[in-house]
């Protein structure tokens, strides 16, 4: 089984930051994508928080699995762990997902799972309390409306669909303000 691989269920399909060799739609089982995580460095800041994509238990999850070549492995898991782990609200881990495609390949593939005990972990917010979080977020990486509105487009051209996030990107395509409650 092939090593060098990582799996990516939101900004990372979109916007990687590193060489890849094959980039394939993919599913990873027993976790799913949610908008679990508060972000105070990318997205939001600790006084206003945005949020963002975490792997959380149960379920299944689309997203897309890369390929690196052994020789950029190290490199790689290095650029990741200073993108991914800047306030430890990930575990890095290894699991296995789909490749799509004629062969249906598993292969083994390095994920971020979100730490439910982490202070920054959200649990399943209202799809209401949601957008509100999204519309006040701005952080290092730029405005979380951004980041939802791309990893929705980019699900949708993968061909997948998520109900929530769909029903945050109409919002948000629509929506000025929004009050936390």
């Amino acid at each position: 089984m092939e090593s060098f691989w990582i799996f990516g269920y939101g900004s990372l399909m979109w916007r990687p930051g590193f060489d890849y060799e094959e980039r394939n739609s993919a599913v990873l089982k027993g976790l799913h994508r949610a908008l679990c995580v508060y972000s105070h460095v990318h997205r939001g800041t600790p006084e206003k928080p945005g949020l963002v994509m975490g792997l959380d238990r149960g379920g299944s999850c689309r997203g897309v699995a890369f390929r690196v070549r052994e020789e950029n492995w190290v490199q790689t898991l290095d650029y990741l762990r200073a993108r991914e782990q800047v306030t430890m609200v990930y575990r890095e881990t290894r699991r296995r997902v789909q490749l799509d495609g004629k062969d249906g390949r598993t292969v083994l593939a390095v994920t971020y799972v979100v730490e439910r005990n982490h202070p920054q972990y959200a649990g399943k917010l209202s799809l209401e309390t949601q957008l509100a979080y999204v519309l006040q977020g701005e952080g290092r990486s730029g405005r979380n409306p951004d980041y939802v509105l791309s990893t929705a487009e980019h699900l949708r051209e993968l061909g997948f669909h998520d109900q929530a996030l769909h029903w945050l990107a109409q919002r948000l395509k629509t929506s000025g303000r929004a009050r936390l409650g």
